[in-house]
């Protein structure tokens, strides 16, 4: 496995500044974020002359760009948002290809109209899987003839909950590149530490070729977030469980300071 970490764990807009810190605290891949090279994360737009910049920056750090975040509000209960996401989107996409990164983060969204990472009711309801799938299909159909895989990411407040949420998406799909993003941490909200383990179990079980990558982050058994290493999630076992599933790709950590992250690579290091 690479072990790697969110760009956006380190300050700034430059990005070969951030890319040197990425690499500086022991990590050799990174899931980049434009606004890292001083534009929005979704932008209209991208000029010739960041892409430039950031493939001299990936170069001369040695840190492999593992994915890029091309989140936004697919379950948005405003048609037109979620169009002006799908635009945005596609500049990602064709800036994913571009840089030969081979994955493009997605947000299954939230009827919440204020944060696509905030729960809403609605969601449950059919029509947020419709309006999402139908998203979905739209943006499969770009990133198909760019030659990249999307990545879902089972999270408790969006419309994809769950493994099982996600490998049906990706059988309704028929697409070969739609991908999971498996983050233990956003399989449950309270666990103890024999829950979690069983938890992440069945879901890397469930998730067993269709992982393009997985996450590590935390949560203390109160439901709040952590640093790798410092909650309820087992790394140890998930790693393991992981490689039996002939996983290899990137252990990709956020959710931390970027004073942490040097003693997270290690953790990390020490388990793969």
């Amino acid at each position: 496995m690479q072990i790697g970490i969110f760009a956006k764990t380190f300050a700034g807009s430059d990005p070969l500044n951030v890319l040197a810190s990425v690499r500086q605290s022991g990590f050799a891949t990174t899931q980049f974020n434009l606004a890292c090279a001083g534009l929005p994360s979704m932008p209209d737009s991208i000029s010739l002359g960041v892409i430039s910049a950031i493939k001299t920056a990936s170069k001369q750090t040695r840190v492999s760009l593992a994915a890029l975040s091309g989140t936004y509000n697919m379950a948005h209960p405003d048609k037109a948002v979620r169009d002006s996401g799908l635009r945005q989107l596609t500049v990602v996409i064709e800036a994913a290809a571009a840089l030969s990164i081979p994955l493009v983060t997605l947000c299954t969204g939230s009827r919440n109209a204020a944060d696509h990472w905030a729960h809403h009711p609605d969601n449950a309801d059919p029509s947020a899987w419709a309006d999402m799938a139908t998203e979905m299909a739209k943006a499969l159909a770009i990133a198909e003839q760019h030659g990249i895989d999307l990545g879902i990411e089972p999270e408790q407040a969006n419309i994809v909950t769950s493994a099982n949420d996600a490998v049906r998406l990706i059988a309704e799909m028929g697409s070969k590149h739609l991908r999971i993003v498996l983050d233990p941490a956003n399989l449950f909200e309270l666990a103890t530490k024999d829950e979690a383990r069983k938890i992440v179990a069945d879901a890397v079980e469930t998730s067993a070729g269709h992982i393009a990558m997985a996450h590590a982050k935390d949560r203390h058994a109160d439901g709040r977030f952590a640093t790798a290493g410092q909650g309820v999630i087992d790394f140890a076992d998930f790693v393991d469980r992981l490689k039996a599933t002939g996983f290899d790709g990137p252990l990709v950590t956020h959710g931390l300071s970027a004073e942490e992250a040097p003693g997270v690579a290690a953790l990390l290091k020490g388990l793969t």
